[in-house]
Formats: structure tokens, C-alpha cells, sequence
């Protein structure tokens, strides 16, 4: 029995690095008062939403455009997994009237963690983006229990520079191109309200949505303060995480996670260079490397702008 406890342990701790453990209840307004705060930029956390089982689960409207308007409130929302949200935060997405929910995971990470549990009637749509086997590494290094290898493996820049590796193949991997392409259709060509999400909701979850905010003429400063808003969300769930990890015995140094855990300016700058450097533009990128059309684009902003 204690040999099944240990692997369940092991297993639960992998899965948590992609994802929520337990997570810790975000101290958020619900989604209701935050459409009445008239989308201020200054209260960041007035737009998380109250879902239990999540800590990072918002409402992308209320941005200033350069011309002045508004991202809308209620339209798309970001999340992480909601693989393993309770009953009551199923009513509680009920209650955002979604017409359908795009998961940016990979299969391998659906099978580990498991398909969105999401009210009738609502749609789930897969288009999986690489991790670059990001998901079972992080396993490897943490199930190793070996403090040597973990710091050789995440030490002294290199969980760093692999995330900023994962940023540039969203970029550089075709198929991450037609899925995150695909998922902004979904979005233009929606009459409902979309939720996307991924594990934690922070990597693939956030360079989508910087694309977005971006390409609906949210300033690049304005979309990156969206981005770095999982680092104040998550932080609880991450350092619970981390204590785990320690006190289970796996890590006797499991700060080493951290680089994995946050998001973080080089990485989401990794991304936009690598667009630019590729595409010649950000505009170019939207069109050439993601597929989108003019009319496309101009339907997602006549959906989020108003």
C-alpha cells in the first residue's frame, strides 16, 4: 500500500508542474464585478474569474485599443486545465455561456491529466500545441530524486533557456502554427463566448493571448502585463507546489522549478523576436505564418472590440 502511496505521490507531483495541485483559492473578484468596473487596467485582478478548481482563469476583456475602444468583457476568457475542476466550478463556467472551450494540451498531457470537464452543450476543441516534451521532462528530472542531476538539468540558466526554447517553437514548428492559427478562427467565427486554455494556463495559454490582444490593436506594453498576471495568480499554487516536492522528498533544492513556473519577459519576447525574425512583421506573422486572412482578422476584432 505505501509502495501504490509513493507512485500516486510521484505521479501527482509530475502532473502538478503542468498544472494546478491543489490549487490555493485566488483572491479575485467574481466576473460579474469586474464587468462593472468599467475594465480598469489598474485593478488587474478584477477580471479573474471565480471558477473552482482554478487560480487562473480570466476575462481578457476591458484593454484599451490604440484607437481608443475596448477589448470586450465576456467574450474570451483564458484559463488553465479544467481537467479537474469540482462540480460547482462546472455550474460556475455554465454561468459564462460558453459555446465552446479550445485546449491547447497536447494528447499525451489529456491522457495523463484528463479531458475538460465542461458544462452541456459546450463544445471542446482540441488543437494541441508542442510543449517540446516539456510535460515528461519535467517529470524525469523531478522523479529522479537526485539533487545533482536536477541542478545539472535546471541549474545555471538551462530551465531558463528551455522555456525560452518552447517560446520560439510556437513559432518555428508548423503545427503549432496551424493549431494556434485555428484557434484564433474559432474565436473570429464564434457567436458564443470561447474559453482556451493548456496545463497551467501561462505558456502556450499566453503567447496565444498575446497574439490575440495584439493583433485586435492592444498595445504590445498592455498585452505583456496580461501575460506576467499569471505570476501573481499562480504564485500560491507554485510555492505550495515546491513544498511538496520537498517534503515528499524529491527535491531537495525544488527553487529550481521556479524558471519553469513563472512566465517571464525574456520568454514571451523569445516568441514575438522569433515571429518577427521569421515573418518580417508581427503583421506578417498573422497572415503568413499563422494563415489568417484580412477577413479573419477584421471578424475577431469586430468580436472582441467594441
Amino acid at each position: 500500500m505505501r509502495r501504490r502511496a509513493r507512485a500516486a505521490s510521484a505521479i501527482a507531483l509530475t502532473l502538478a508542474l503542468a498544472g494546478p495541485l491543489a490549487p490555493v483559492a485566488a483572491q479575485a473578484m467574481p466576473a460579474a464585478q469586474a464587468r462593472t468596473a468599467g475594465g480598469s487596467q489598474s485593478v488587474s485582478t478584477a477580471r479573474v474569474l471565480t471558477i473552482p478548481g482554478t487560480v487562473n482563469a480570466r476575462d481578457t476583456g476591458g484593454y484599451r485599443t490604440y484607437d481608443g475602444k475596448t477589448t470586450r468583457w465576456g467574450v474570451l476568457y483564458r484559463s488553465e486545465s479544467l481537467s479537474k475542476i469540482p462540480p460547482e466550478g462546472v455550474t460556475a463556467l455554465g454561468n459564462l455561456h460558453l459555446g465552446s472551450a479550445i485546449d491547447l494540451r497536447t494528447p499525451t498531457e489529456v491522457q495523463a491529466d484528463g479531458t475538460d470537464r465542461l458544462p452541456t452543450g459546450v463544445a471542446s476543441v482540441p488543437q494541441p500545441v508542442d510543449d517540446t516534451s516539456l510535460f515528461a521532462f519535467i517529470g524525469q528530472v523531478v522523479r529522479s530524486k537526485d539533487p545533482v542531476y536536477q541542478q545539472a538539468m535546471l541549474g545555471d540558466g538551462k530551465a531558463e533557456e528551455r522555456m525560452r526554447t518552447l517560446y520560439r517553437g510556437f513559432v518555428t514548428n508548423s503545427g503549432n502554427r496551424a493549431a494556434l492559427g485555428a484557434a484564433i478562427r474559432t474565436v473570429a467565427n464564434s457567436t458564443k463566448p470561447v474559453l482556451f486554455h493548456c496545463s497551467a494556463g501561462k505558456d502556450r495559454t499566453g503567447a496565444l493571448a498575446d497574439t490575440i490582444l495584439r493583433a485586435v490593436g492592444v498595445p504590445a506594453t498592455t498585452s505583456e502585463s496580461d501575460y506576467l498576471l499569471s505570476n501573481q495568480l499562480r504564485a500560491a499554487s507554485d510555492q505550495a507546489l515546491r513544498d511538496q516536492v520537498k517534503a515528499a522528498g524529491y527535491m531537495q533544492n525544488p527553487d529550481l522549478l521556479i524558471p519553469l513556473q513563472e512566465v517571464r519577459s525574456d520568454y514571451l519576447d523569445a516568441f514575438r523576436d522569433q515571429a518577427v525574425h521569421d515573418y518580417g512583421s508581427f503583421g506578417a506573422f498573422l497572415t503568413d505564418g499563422l494563415g489568417l486572412d484580412v477577413s479573419t482578422l477584421t471578424r475577431l476584432r469586430g468580436r472582441l472590440v467594441g
